[in-house]
Order: C-alpha cells, then sequence, then structure tokens
C-alpha cells in the first residue's frame, strides 16, 4: 500500500509574482507594439487577470511638443471636471477618446480620453511662477487628489498619463487583453516596457495597474515595498500625493524628485533605491565611503525595502533594478541596438531569438541603457 509522505510538497496554491518587460532601440528606431505583447503573453500565468499595462515611447511625433494626458473615468460628469481643470491650466491643442476595442477581456472599462496640452503661461491661474514641468506636477496632483480620491471606484477620473511623446496603457485583465483592449498593436515606439500584475496586499483595479507614471517617467515593478508607508510620508513632505493605492505609484514620484528636482544621476537614484548594507559602506575606500554615507543620511526615506525588480522608463532612457539581496529576477540580453530587461529569459528569446549577450544583473546593481540620438 502506498503512503502519501507526512510532510507533502503537493499542495494546492496558485504560485506567481508579476512579470515585466522591456526593450529599448538605442538609435530610436522604431519598435512595434506586437513585441512588448507576445513578450508579455508569454508570461500569462506570473499574473491573474487584475492588472495588465504597458508604457511606449515616441508613439505621438505629430504631437511630441505637447503633454500627452491619458484621462480614464466612469461618469460624464467627472470626465467633465476634469476638462475644465486641464482648459484653465493649459491651452488644449487636440482632444479625443484614446482608440479602444470593446470587445477585448478587460473587467469593467471606464472610459479613456487623450488631450494634448500646452501649459499656460502669464494668465495662469495658480502656481504662476512655477517652472513648466513643477506646473504640470502640480495639476496632476491636483486632479488626482481631488477627483481621483473619489468614493467608490465608480466616481473616480485621473490622469494616468501625463508625459510628451509617451503613454500608458492600463487596467484589469491580463497583458494581452489589455493590449487588445487599447489596440496596441497599431503603435510603434523606441522603448517600451509591460506588466502583468499579481496583486497581494494592494486591490486590482484600472488606477492600480502599473505601469504608474508622472511626467514621463513611467515603471513597472515586480514585488513588494514593504516600506512605502515612510515612502509616502517622505514624498508628501515634498508636494507628491500618493492616490492610486499601489505601493508602486510612490517610485514614479521619488523619480521626478530624485532626478529631475535633485539633479542626482539615474545610478545615484538607484543608490537610494537599493543601497549597500551599512556594513558594506565601513569597507569602502574614503571618498566613496563618504559618498554613500550621505546618501543614506540625506535620502534614508527614500530606501526601498522588500523584494522587488523594477523598470524604469523615461523619454532617453530603459534601467532595471533588483533589490539589495535579488529576492526578484530580472534579466538583461542585447541583440544589435535593442536591449531587453525581462522577468524571465524565454519572453525576451519569444520575441528575439538572436541574442547577443544574457546576463543577469547583481543585486542593487543599476543596468542603464540610454538613446543616442
Amino acid at each position: 500500500m502506498l503512503h502519501t509522505p507526512r510532510h507533502s510538497f503537493d499542495f494546492q496554491k496558485d504560485i506567481s509574482g508579476c512579470g515585466v518587460f522591456g526593450v529599448i532601440d538605442r538609435k530610436r528606431n522604431p519598435i512595434k507594439g506586437g513585441v512588448a505583447i507576445n513578450a508579455m503573453a508569454s508570461m500569462h500565468d506570473r499574473g491573474n487577470g487584475l492588472g495588465g499595462g504597458f508604457a511606449a515611447y515616441g508613439i505621438y511625433p505629430e504631437m511630441a511638443d505637447y503633454y500627452a494626458f491619458h484621462v480614464m473615468g466612469y461618469k460624464d460628469e467627472r470626465l467633465e471636471e476634469v476638462e475644465d481643470i486641464l482648459k484653465s491650466f493649459f491651452n488644449v491643442k487636440a482632444s479625443e477618446p484614446i482608440p479602444t476595442n470593446l470587445k477585448a477581456k478587460v473587467a469593467m472599462p471606464p472610459k479613456v480620453w487623450r488631450y494634448f496640452l500646452e501649459p499656460k503661461t502669464g494668465d495662469r491661474p495658480r502656481w504662476k511662477l512655477l517652472g513648466e514641468k513643477d506646473y504640470v506636477v502640480q495639476v496632476v496632483m491636483l486632479i488626482n487628489s481631488t477627483l481621483g480620491m473619489q468614493e467608490p471606484t465608480e466616481e473616480k477620473a485621473f490622469v494616468f498619463s501625463s508625459g510628451k511623446n509617451m503613454g500608458a496603457f492600463k487596467g484589469v485583465g491580463f497583458p494581452e487583453d489589455i493590449a487588445e483592449f487599447y489596440r496596441l498593436d497599431e503603435y510603434q515606439g523606441y522603448i517600451w516596457t509591460g506588466h502583468n500584475r499579481f496583486p497581494t496586499n494592494t486591490p486590482g483595479w484600472w488606477g492600480g495597474a502599473h505601469p504608474f507614471t508622472l511626467l514621463d517617467w513611467s515603471i513597472v515593478h515586480n514585488g513588494e515595498i514593504s516600506s512605502y508607508g515612510i515612502n509616502k510620508r517622505y514624498m508628501e513632505e515634498h508636494g507628491y500625493r500618493c492616490t492610486l493605492m499601489t505601493d508602486t505609484e510612490v517610485v514614479a514620484y521619488m523619480l521626478d524628485l530624485l532626478i529631475r528636482k535633485h539633479g542626482l544621476s539615474k545610478r545615484m537614484a538607484s543608490w537610494v533605491f537599493a543601497p549597500p548594507f551599512w556594513s558594506e559602506i565601513e569597507r569602502m575606500e574614503p571618498k566613496k565611503r563618504e559618498l554613500f554615507r550621505a546618501l543614506r543620511m540625506v535620502y534614508g526615506s527614500g530606501c526601498l525595502n522588500g523584494p522587488f525588480a523594477i523598470l524604469v522608463g523615461s523619454e532617453d532612457c530603459l534601467f532595471g533594478l533588483n533589490d539589495r539581496v535579488k529576492l526578484r529576477p530580472l534579466v538583461v540580453a542585447e541583440e544589435g541596438d535593442r536591449v531587453y530587461m525581462s522577468s524571465e529569459e524565454s519572453a525576451i528569446r519569444e520575441v528575439c531569438c538572436s541574442l547577443m549577450d544574457v546576463w543577469a544583473p547583481k543585486a542593487g546593481e543599476p543596468v542603464i541603457v540610454e538613446t543616442e540620438v
């Protein structure tokens, strides 16, 4: 007679952990949306259908001089309120619904709209002395901290993308379904990122899907930001508001603060997110030790605790980063002018079968790839 082992590992549990993918062409040659879609579809089992999304750069070349605001909401009156706010702060160059396929397998899609905007100058209703980008950030925070805070979810309306010549496309569904809903196979850009979500301790809803963006920053994340509370409070001290009920949102705002406003390099910002342990710092040569001590003391509240692999996009760069002990997978590969980053090597090989080099970055070591034009 066969006996079941006392300590059996044959238990029923759906184990997954989100999936991320990114690709950049250094010479800004166009990459079809199907590349990111197919790569994410190959990692279908890393999600559970409660969130998926993409960000793409270079998709609006005819309107590249204007801020492309993507807005979503369920109620016409809420969307009208967003439009009224936008018209009071910007000159509207174009306004149209984002093309969608309502036959896609997504859950309760909201209405999605896009605006191409030019900030007002002399006749601003508020923030008259702010620079252009700070002004745009303040308008996003205003909308998302008022209309975006409505309860229940069906009452919300908010901006989910606000950069130039780029856009985020996200929602509740598997990535391939989100791509079908937004008709992303019709787009092409020189940087793409994608995300397959498996929510753990935050809700699966349209605003809480990845990517999270601000200006031209976008982030997708596999893992959990267990330091979210202190990170959120730190950002609120600097005027940012986290309203989308997902821990990853705070990282998009920290990128803007550290790199754009405080002038840190992308590498230094990555050292804030995933700094060396104090024991490592004490063994460094004096000048380097002084630098890392200063970063940890000044930006201690920006350190990201918990397991993570993140991909960050901007108008001229894609970079990836693991936590300090590499609790989430990240693989990088090169082929010609293109560099790929993903949770799984198989996703990269799904869309490129002739790779020049493949490697896994070390824990806490950023991989930064910038465009050459």
